[in-house]
């Protein structure tokens, strides 16, 4: 399959690339820095900003399947949902249908599946990039594309296990899971419709 991926130098986002490839995937990543991945075989990597319509378009076309990972990392303008926009009109422009894209615990519906205590904090210090991941689940469920949402607690850096719970309970509260736990959970949801156009919590 060949799946581009967005967001890819992140801590998450490099965990999708590296398994991806690893499962014998193949991979378009649009990025700032391309040496911050280095190249490798069944990685094509393409310079440029998701803000950019052609560069996203570019990184899209004839794809198999989307996987954005997008994140802020403190940034004072947010990119989750102007990047997503522009990854959404690119899929739609050349029928690419699948996407997986990954937020967090704490937006839209599931806010009350995480500690009042870190909602606060969310609150105090997150609001601009909080507000962003909820336009861009917006955006995303008005898309009619074959989308999934993978909401995710709070994030380590930690090894893959495997053990981690998933679904759409709303009694999964929002715990720890590694990056590399996540994006194992996200390829696996490249090629399974069972969380088709719905919002999974996995921690």
């Amino acid at each position: 399959m060949l799946i581009s991926v967005f967001g890819a130098t992140g801590g998450t986002g490099r965990q999708v690339v590296e398994q991806a490839l690893a499962q014998g995937h193949q991979v378009k990543a649009l990025v700032r820095t391309p040496e911050k991945l280095g190249e490798r075989p069944g990685l094509v990597l393409l310079p440029g900003d998701v803000r950019d319509a052609d560069a996203t378009a570019g990184c899209v076309e004839g794809t198999d399947a989307v996987v954005c990972v997008l994140g802020s990392h403190g940034s004072k303008t947010p990119i989750e949902a102007v990047g997503t926009e522009q990854i959404l009109k690119a899929m739609q422009a050349h029928g690419v249908r699948r996407l997986v894209a990954v937020t967090s615990l704490g937006v839209g519906d599931s806010r009350d599946q995480i500690n009042p205590v870190f909602r606060l904090i969310m609150d105090l210090t997150l609001k601009p990039i909080m507000q962003a991941k909820e336009a861009q689940e917006q955006l995303i469920k008005a898309s009619g594309l074959d989308w999934t949402i993978v909401r995710p607690g709070g994030l380590t850096d930690g090894p893959r296990t495997g053990q981690y719970r998933h679904g759409l309970d709303r009694g999964i509260k929002g715990g720890r899971i590694s990056r590399a736990d996540v994006a194992e959970f996200v390829l696996r949801q490249v090629g399974d419709m069972t969380y088709l156009q719905q919002t999974p919590a996995v921690t």
